[in-house]
């Protein structure tokens, strides 16, 4: 990737949340060429081990920047890890790059108690990242890059054989809030709403649905809410990776996340799964179906 051979090495990557790492994961292998001082955490860090790489080959944050001349960071908000590796580059005066994954509260990926820290750079992988972040950044250093991540996993899904009719994925995310008037949280919500309104999809005959956590959810989150909706007969995704769940689906279905956008690339039907009482799907990208239009 000619970026990441720009930057001045060693390069320390800092991810926590998922969706950053695997852009930056599929470029980093794209770059072997590049010294990487890698600070993986949570999600991240499961994902550097899938990918084949050693847990002992991963440093601390503060060792990274002692030895860092420039900073590659993810731009979740699970932890402060990558908005701390922002910061301490800037009072150390190294080059900052910033990727961000998705679609949605890009202003507020940098803010922790109220003070913000941009990096020197920002990276976006679609036009439709590129005008939001324009939007917000006036002023700020952007570059547009190819998404070798959703390249990869559409070429893994093109490749499956299996059967998909009658399929449905529901790819989980973590809303972190509740809608007005809800004493649950807002991704359990959408799920009372889709199993609600099944018949809006599925008109004849019967889907067969699979839930496929989030990388942040922990385990058993959707164990009650399984028991409880038993009579849909829903079970929970066992596929080793995102691709293979989604290449085994006719439908995929979510929220926001940025997995609905892979299985748009792949062709699949898309399924948004708001329900009425919550805001407009921030999505951009066409194609995507939304239940509550249905109802």
């Amino acid at each position: 990737m000619p970026e990441l051979n720009t930057m001045a090495q060693p390069v320390a990557v800092v991810c926590h949340d998922a969706g950053a790492a695997n852009i930056v994961l599929a470029e980093m292998q794209s770059a072997p060429q590049v010294k990487f001082l890698p600070v993986m955490q949570g999600p991240a860090a499961r994902l550097w081990m899938q990918h084949g790489f050693k847990e002992s080959a991963l440093w601390t944050l503060g060792d990274a920047m002692l030895t860092a001349r420039s900073v590659l960071s993810g731009t979740g908000w699970a932890t402060d890890l990558e908005h701390d590796a922002r910061k301490c580059a800037k009072n150390l005066g190294l080059t900052s790059v910033a990727v961000i994954d998705h679609w949605v509260n890009y202003p507020a990926r940098f803010e922790r108690q109220g003070a913000s820290v941009l990096p020197d750079e920002l990276w976006v992988t679609d036009s439709y990242a590129l005008d939001i972040a324009a939007t917000c950044f006036q002023g700020q250093s952007i570059r547009l890059l190819p998404n070798r991540y959703l390249q990869s996993q559409v070429t893994h899904i093109a490749a499956l054989s299996a059967s998909t009719a009658g399929q449905l994925l529901y790819v989980l995310e973590p809303l972190r809030f509740s809608w007005p008037g809800c004493r649950q949280p807002a991704e359990f919500d959408a799920l009372d709403f889709f199993v609600s309104n099944l018949s809006k999809v599925a008109s004849s005959g019967r889907l067969q649905i699979r839930l496929r956590p989030h990388p942040s959810d922990p385990e058993g989150k959707y164990a009650a809410w399984l028991n409880e909706n038993a009579k849909h007969g829903i079970s929970m995704d066992t596929s080793p990776n995102l691709s293979e769940a989604i290449g085994r689906a006719e439908w995929v279905a979510g929220c926001e996340t940025a997995a609905m956008v892979v299985a748009l690339a792949a062709g699949r039907k898309v399924l948004g799964t708001l329900p009425l009482k919550a805001p407009t799907c921030r999505l951009p990208h066409a194609g995507i179906v939304h239940l509550r239009d249905l109802v």
